[in-house]
């Protein structure tokens, strides 16, 4: 089964719906106590043609495909034609956009943002009360 999809904005050319589509990447999003987990695969994408973005509370991630044909060969059968990918998320206000950490290995972007410290589980010190005279 693929779960690649490809988004495209309305009311466009096509030549414009072209050049604007995109491949949307499948991600894994995973949530514990302390935040969330995103696994996006990004096969195809050099670390430096990809894009991460976070503006209020949209996280946007892009990433250009560097599939590059040799000079002098030409593709018999291609099954990735768009050139790029896009995945836009709205975040939580739970979450502390300011302390996202990523990682890009072997074509998975890893992003790691935890919950703000209000929402954090905490645990609670219980003294006990003055000994018995």
């Amino acid at each position: 089964m693929d779960n690649t999809s490809v988004a495209n904005r309305q009311n466009q050319t096509q030549e414009q719906a072209r050049s604007e589509a995109s491949l949307i990447p499948p991600v894994q999003v995973i949530e514990d106590s302390r935040g969330i987990t995103l696994y996006a695969d990004l096969p195809g994408v050099p670390r430096d043609k990809l894009s991460l973005q976070i503006e209020a509370n949209t996280l946007t991630i892009e990433g250009q495909l560097g599939l590059e044909i040799p000079e002098g060969l030409q593709s018999s059968h291609v099954e990735v034609s768009l050139p790029r990918y896009q995945r836009v998320f709205t975040l939580s206000k739970e979450l502390d956009a300011d302390k996202v950490q990523a990682e890009f290995h072997h074509g998975v972007l890893t992003l790691r943002i935890p919950k703000t410290e209000q929402v954090q589980p905490r645990k609670i010190e219980v003294k006990v009360a003055g000994a018995a005279r």
